[in-house]
Order: C-alpha cells, then structure tokens, then sequence
C-alpha cells in the first residue's frame, strides 16, 4: 500500500498566438531572449503531443524553421541535434538555443530573410489541468488505471512533469520511488527514450513494465 495515492489528473491545451514573430535568424535570436517559457514549451514540446500513433518529429519548431525558411542547413543541424527532452527546465532549454545560435553565427553571419509569408510566428500552450476519477494505491490499481485514462493525462504525467518540481522526473517514476519505494521500477519508466514511442507505445511500455513488477512480487 503506497503512503499516498496516485491522483491521475488530465489537461486540456490551448494556442495562443502572441506579437512575437521573425523574418531572419537575428531576429529570431532577439525574441527568443523576451518570450515568455510557455512560447518556448510550445515549440519544443507540442509536436509530442500531436503524435499520439506516430513517431513524433521534428524535435523543435525553430529547427525546422531556420532549415526550411532560411535555408541555413549547418544551424538547422545543430538546433535539430538538441535533445530538449533531457533539459530539466524551460530556462535551460532557452539557454542551449540561443547559445547554439550565438555559437554559429561567429563564423556564418547569417543575414538571410525568410520568403514573405513564412515568416516566424511564436505561439504559447495554455494548459488547463482538470481532475479524473481514477487513483490508485498499489502498482495493480495503477496499472488498471493507465489503461483507462486519456492520451491528454499520459502526456501530462510524463512530459510535463518534467518542468514541474521535482524538476527532470515524471509523475510516475516519482510516485514509485517516493511513495511504494520502488526504486527500480521508477528508474526503469524514467529511463524510457520518447523519441522511440509514441505516446500509446508509452502507456503500454509503462503497463508492461509494472505489470512485470507485479509478477515479480506475486513470486516473493
């Protein structure tokens, strides 16, 4: 019995397009240092989101931006190499980009505009987190509540709560180890790379993985 039950909780998100918008790297560069961290969240972030059945890609929008509107292929490279998921926190995230930008315009001073109309428009997530009806109190009655709730609560749990103190955990792995004491079993969902999954790959890659660990109790 865990000291404290799991409360699966859902969200609903919203897009909101702010007056922060580029027509070239430099300005990108600017409002990249204004925009507040819910901007940065959304265009590193939502793609996950929206593929809930396919591998998600592009790691972020502003990599696919420089490539495709401004043609600039080595930055593109560099800002795609970014592996956002592993930053701890929004602030970090900002910080690796715009340093990877800085870094490569010391030696390829790009002054190229984008086409009229493909210009960068920054946009921000709204999310609005709602209660559900499902808890647990053991690994079975989590594992009989992952299969039910929604792809908007998975997503939540795992990729949001990354940016939620404790920061760089996911809710999951968290409840395991500080409420059942299951010390592996967190690590073994925290270490899950997302970019293999999808998110329903995700939900039945951490059913598989606790109910393995049930099986492993049922044999002590």
């Amino acid at each position: 019995m865990a000291s404290a039950p799991f409360r699966f909780v859902t969200q609903i998100s919203i897009t909101q397009i702010t007056h922060w918008k580029a027509k070239n790297i430099h300005e990108l560069l600017s409002c990249l240092k204004e925009v507040p961290g819910s901007v940065i969240y959304h265009h590193t972030h939502r793609f996950l989101k929206q593929h809930q059945f396919l591998s998600p890609e592009p790691p972020n929008d502003f990599a696919y931006w420089v490539d495709t509107a401004l043609q600039d292929e080595k930055l593109a490279e560099k800002l795609f190499a970014i592996d956002t998921i592993r930053f701890p926190t929004i602030r970090d995230i900002r910080e690796k980009i715009i340093q990877t930008i800085e870094n490569h315009l010391i030696s390829y001073n790009n002054y190229h505009d984008a086409p009229e109309g493909d210009e960068f428009y920054f946009k921000q997530s709204i999310s609005f987190v709602l209660p559900t009806p499902y808890e647990a109190w053991n690994l079975s009655e989590f594992a009989k509540a992952l299969k039910k709730v929604s792809i908007n609560s998975l997503y939540h749990h795992i990729f949001e709560a990354r940016i939620r103190p404790p920061l760089g955990i996911n809710d999951f792995s968290n409840w395991f180890e500080t409420a059942l004491g299951e010390t592996k079993l967190a690590k073994d969902v925290a270490k899950m790379d997302p970019y293999t999954h999808t998110l329903e790959g995700l939900r039945q890659q951490v059913i598989h993985l606790v109910e393995r660990r049930i099986q492993e109790m049922m044999r002590v």
